[in-house]
């Protein structure tokens, strides 16, 4: 038995735009990573107007506006940790399905796969469905397991799922990557070729992450996190967790708030935010870190504003950074360990500590703490960097024409 045939390419929207199937094998939406860039291509495609159904699984937040689809839950597992998880087979057989039901309503021009689960559901979508697959890389699949202690480098499975992810980037006929170094990644360790790869970087919303002005409401904003007003403040927003680079960061703050009395710390963000208030209390740093938890992807720039300095000490080699072009937007200077990724979106810019050396990080914070005007000359410069080469209207249409490549004949 074959698959659904077409007698003839589906009709345009009537906006002449392209039914797009997303699939997003994650808690859509929550307020970090990829999440983000899903959020931000559907929002710019859609601007375009095309029409974008996305299938993701059945926990996270809605959003007005959104044609989100949700599978169902499983019950021994109703919610989904951050992360790797031997959850996630059932979550994706069950994203399968919902998404099979949801090309047969929508019946899309292409399907736009994100991450690796969400590629392997796509290639055979598109298979049974004869519509073009453009897959969403954002990281290696396995790199990501082990910075999540899910697998081990000399472990019986390693192997395998190198096999397997290797596998479905050379299956996927089109693949959008979110950095220079992730399309050399895909070239030279896992033999792609180039032609079928497009950099399409994490991009940045420039109207929502702006500068905000230091006035009688940011005060206000920043007496209600209990910041207290004399101190310097350097923030995070972001995933907590050891491959982050979060107890780094408190190791490096440590440092810091023995020199340095007028210094504070936001470290915004989630999960683990207990284990990291007891460190920070073990450190003897706790008046001196403030923990928000989860902080909503829309209040996200006010938060930044409260920031002199930002931070991102993230250890990964081969996943995006989409927080430094949010830290960009909002000009702010800006320490991150040294990795291919960091130097791509910062470049010149940027403050690069050794990585994961918490003492490095800790002087490179420190320099820009002590140098006032170094940091308005470095955050002036950020911005421009991110209206020139990193917004979303610049993004999507790159996106458009790897479609259009795509759906050519």
């Amino acid at each position: 038995m074959g698959g659904p045939r077409k007698s003839q390419a589906p009709e345009r929207t009537s906006q002449g735009g392209y039914r797009i199937l997303m699939i997003a094998p994650t808690s859509f939406f929550a307020d970090y990573g990829c999440h983000v860039r899903i959020l931000e291509e559907t929002r710019a495609l859609e601007k375009r107007g095309h029409q974008v159904t996305i299938c993701t699984y059945h926990t996270g937040r809605d959003l007005p506006g959104l044609d989100v689809r949700r599978t169902l839950s499983i019950p021994w597992r109703r919610g989904y940790e951050v992360g790797s998880s031997r959850h996630k087979i059932a979550f994706d057989l069950l994203l399968l399905a919902r998404s099979l039901g949801d090309a047969l309503r929508v019946r899309p021009h292409l399907i736009h796969a994100h991450l690796h689960e969400g590629a392997l559901i796509g290639y055979f979508l598109s298979k049974l469905w004869r519509v073009p697959l453009v897959f969403d890389f954002q990281g290696s699949l396995t790199s990501e397991m082990v910075d999540h202690h899910f697998l081990s480098p000399d472990g019986l499975f390693y192997k395998p799922m190198l096999w397997l992810e290797r596998l479905i980037d050379r299956l996927s006929p089109h693949i959008l990557t979110s950095s220079a170094h992730a399309a050399r990644l895909l070239q030279d360790e896992f033999g792609c070729s180039a032609d079928k790869i497009t950099c399409v970087p994490d991009c940045v919303n420039v109207e929502a992450f702006r500068p905000l002005p230091r006035d009688e409401a940011w005060r206000r904003r920043k007496r209600a996190w209990g910041i207290p007003l004399g101190r310097q403040v350097v923030v995070y927003l972001g995933l907590l967790a050891e491959y982050q680079g979060t107890d780094h960061l408190l190791q490096a703050a440590q440092y810091i708030c023995r020199r340095w009395e007028d210094v504070h710390f936001i470290v915004a963000g989630y999960p683990h935010v207990e284990r990291y208030q007891r460190m920070a209390q073990e450190l003897g740093i706790a008046d001196h870190v403030t923990f928000t938890g989860r902080v909503p992807y829309e209040q996200a720039p006010l938060l930044l504003s409260l920031g002199d300095v930002a931070v991102s000490p993230k250890l990964s080699r081969t996943e995006g950074a989409g927080k430094l072009l949010n830290y960009m937007a909002m000009g702010l200077p800006t320490v991150t360990f040294d990795t291919p990724v960091s130097r791509e979106y910062l470049g010149p810019y940027g403050v690069y500590a050794a990585r994961g050396d918490s003492r490095s990080l800790a002087h490179c914070l420190e320099d820009l703490l002590s140098s006032p005007e170094k940091r308005e000359q470095l955050g002036q410069a950020l911005r421009q960097r991110a209206e020139e080469s990193y917004s979303w209207d610049l993004g999507v249409q790159l996106v458009l024409e790897t479609y259009a490549r795509a759906l050519a004949p």
